[in-house]
């Protein structure tokens, strides 16, 4: 919920594509309970095939090929549509269960993930993505992207937490505690699920609410804050792309530094 890029761990910049293994099957969630964080079956199995749904906004450019401007999810200018232009962000229709994603347990398997960092916390994404039906690796990505899954991150307005909550959503924590673990990844899920359902089941819109875009958004109205005291409240025009493309595919969006706009990188931390 916060538009602060995060820092790189101080891993190094790799500046070349990765390829993403193709999942074996795709199925929507089938029941209530979750698998073992640990089991090889999976209610979210990602997709044999990439992203293909009607576009209004021409070509989705999806690649097995991660790059600094495409993926399965398709090319950032598709997930961008109109940013550049005068009309602003036109997001294109994808529902949740269309989207390409890896399966967070396969993910943990593989030693070099960057979801390593969010281990401790592997029951809680599976609990409340099955709840509010959203792959668990979403959730986990939303983790990484915001707070490199450390639940002791706290925002420059004061975010909190592990999905960096903002303090509205902080009301009913335990004992006040926003940073609660199952709390917090609760509160994320929940307020996730509500995006989606104001614009109809569509994903794109939703991930983009989630990082405090909105339709209509330009270039210039992104990147405004870089003007100001505030250059961190800009918007990350690379958030779709590093997101969808990058985390949901068990890559580092940052290691191998996604996008093509990095409007956030002239700005100080803190």
């Amino acid at each position: 919920m916060s538009r602060r890029c995060q820092t790189h761990s101080g891993a190094a910049i790799i500046n070349e594509a990765v390829h993403v293994t193709r999942p074996s099957s795709s199925a929507a969630p089938s029941s209530t309970s979750s698998p073992a964080p640990n089991s090889d079956e999976s209610i979210w199995n990602g997709a044999s095939s990439l992203l293909s749904v009607p576009s209004t906004c021409g070509d989705i450019g999806a690649t097995w090929d991660i790059t600094s401007e495409s993926g399965p999810n398709g090319n950032i200018n598709w997930l961008n549509c109109g940013i550049n232009d005068s009309g602003g962000w036109r997001p294109q229709v994808v529902r949740i269960d269309q989207v390409v994603v890896q399966d967070l347990s396969k993910a943990l398997a593989d030693k070099n993930s960057p979801f390593l960092a969010c281990s401790g916390y592997v029951d809680e994404f599976y609990k409340y993505g099955n709840e509010y039906g959203i792959p668990p690796i979403m959730l986990a990505s939303f983790a990484m992207q915001e707070s490199s899954c450390n639940p002791a991150t706290v925002g420059g307005a004061g975010e909190q937490g592990l999905m960096q909550l903002t303090p509205d959503k902080c009301a009913n924590a335990p004992g006040g505690n926003c940073k609660d673990i199952d709390f917090n990844i609760g509160a994320g899920a929940k307020f996730l699920k509500s995006l989606l359902d104001e614009n109809g089941g569509n994903v794109i819109p939703a991930i983009g609410h989630y990082n405090g875009w909105d339709e209509g958004m330009t270039y210039s109205s992104a990147t405004a804050a870089a003007k100001t005291g505030c250059c961190r409240c800009q918007n990350n025009l690379d958030y779709l792309h590093q997101f969808l493309n990058g985390w949901c595919q068990n890559v580092n969006a940052y290691q191998y530094n996604l996008g093509i706009y990095h409007n956030l990188a002239a700005c100080p931390y803190g």
